[in-house]
């Protein structure tokens, strides 16, 4: 419509500026002269509009050549380009080079994202229930475990992160599934929201190979500690790797560094959709408080913690190697009130080892240590020997109608204390695990296992070991 308009007006000028001329013609030739002359100069002047629309720089139509036709009286040169003039002068302003290539501000480059995990256990046999002053079977990693049953949340994530700057980079995530006792009652309260992570990455160079991370963060032990919850096989994490950190996070500053080819062999795994423990650098080494998730630090030593992993490419196959070691003074909580005054010694390293399933693969982790652990005979926390970890196994079958189908099957063992229990209590874990994870679609996963558990029960007030068989059941939806 506009360019119409624009048209609409510059033939009239062209008219109104020709009339002298036409009326000054003294034969039919010259006044067809003039006309295919105008003609000439109306097709100019779109082509003009059209050339002004797709540049930012305004086009200046040229005067088109005279008619072949011989004319007495030509029309004057300001005549011929007063068309031209009035249309270009209407047309709209061209948007300026700065303005169309303006960068989104940070906010628009965050993302939000999130999962979901709903529980079910069901006891097939077992000791869901024991007198007083023997252990029940219970678990440090899901509270559903119980002789009371019931559905529960497991976990209800919320993620924003996302590139505020090319050097400076967010991530915060809240839980939702926290449980909390109620102070007077001790009566169990659920839902609860809970800070878990809150950090900004500073990279170093512009490829991005080194970081500085600040904040509450995962601390970097262990493999299967780093890796979601959301993208790990199993139910829950084995208790010898988690003992380090129970919680998997802490309050510090790490320095992350991730070679390029490296970066490459892991991007590579992520879209053969495996299951990766996330992108925490091939190397790592930072310092924390050292007291544990959301815990106020209790004294001036810090944790210091280091991790190295490393894919190789074997043919088809990717295979990788690691270890961790983590040096810490932590003081733990008491059943008489309060933290313990005295600190105890909470040093430990570990290896792990990994076969990336195409299709068959397996996963093993191992460490060893000291750390705090209540002792019977002597009714007090004292510093001892901790060891332990797992094997597990599975299997990624071909995608087909069902979607993606992944069997496994993993055993652990462990034999030390608990630190972020109260008084520390001496966990002896030995259990099997055979599962099946199926995802219909990328947004649902439902994971189904059979659990052979003999455990000692988290509380020192509690002794022997329980057994049980239990069919465990989870819905995770992501979004």
């Amino acid at each position: 419509m506009i360019g119409s308009k624009h048209f609409q007006m510059g033939l009239a000028v062209s008219l109104l500026a020709l009339m002298p001329q036409a009326a000054q013609a003294q034969t039919v030739e010259q006044l067809q002269a003039q006309i295919d002359e105008l003609k000439a100069q109306v097709q100019s002047l779109m082509t003009a509009l059209a050339a002004n629309k797709n540049q930012a720089a305004p086009v200046v139509a040229q005067v088109p050549p005279q008619s072949a036709t011989p004319t007495t009286t030509p029309a004057p040169a300001a005549t011929v380009l007063a068309p031209a003039a009035t249309v270009l002068a209407s047309a709209p302003a061209p948007i300026p080079a700065a303005k169309a290539g303006k960068s989104k501000a940070w906010y628009d480059r965050l993302t939000l994202r999130g999962y979901t995990q709903m529980r079910y256990n069901a006891f097939l046999s077992g000791d869901d229930s024991a007198p007083a002053g023997q252990s029940r079977l219970r678990s440090v990693h899901d509270s559903g475990i119980s002789d009371r049953g019931g559905f529960s949340l497991r976990r209800v994530r919320l993620v924003i992160q996302g590139d505020v700057s090319d050097r400076v980079s967010l991530y915060l995530q809240p839980d939702f599934a926290t449980a909390v006792n109620n102070q007077a009652g001790g009566e169990r309260r659920e839902g609860f929201a809970q800070l878990r992570d809150a950090y900004a990455d500073i990279f170093l160079d512009k490829a991005k190979t080194f970081r500085l991370r600040f904040g509450q963060s995962k601390v970097p032990y262990g493999w299967e500690n780093m890796q979601s919850s959301s993208n790990r096989l199993t139910l829950d994490r084995s208790d010898a790797i988690n003992s380090a950190v129970p919680g998997e996070r802490d309050l510090g500053v790490i320095a992350y560094y991730t070679p390029p080819s490296v970066q490459k062999i892991w991007d590579d795994l992520a879209d053969d959709g495996q299951k990766l423990f996330g992108n925490y650098g091939a190397f790592g080494i930072g310092v924390f408080n050292g007291q544990g998730i959301n815990k106020t630090e209790q004294n001036r030593g810090l944790m210091k913690v280091a991790l190295a992993t490393w894919p190789f490419e074997i043919g088809d196959q990717v295979v990788e190697f690691g270890g961790s070691a983590m040096m810490n003074d932590v003081q733990p909580e008491l059943r008489s009130g309060g933290v313990s005054p005295v600190t105890y010694k909470d040093n430990r390293v570990g290896l792990h080892a990994m076969l990336y399933p195409k299709p068959f693969g397996i996963q093993a982790e191992w460490n060893w240590g000291k750390g705090p652990e209540y002792d019977v005979a002597t009714q007090s926390i004292q510093t001892k020997n901790l060891q332990g970890g797992y094997v597990q196994a599975m299997m990624r079958l071909p995608k087909g109608g069902l979607g993606s189908l992944m069997p496994y099957g993993r055993w652990q063992h462990y034999r030390g204390g608990w630190k972020a229990g109260t008084n520390a209590p001496r966990l002896e874990t030995d259990e099997f695990e055979l599962g099946l994870e199926w995802q219909p679609w990328k947004a649902l996963e439902i994971t189904m296992a059979y659990a052979r558990m003999k455990r000692a029960e988290a509380d020192e007030r509690r002794s022997g070991r329980a057994e049980g068989n239990l069919i465990r059941t989870q819905v995770q939806w992501n979004y």
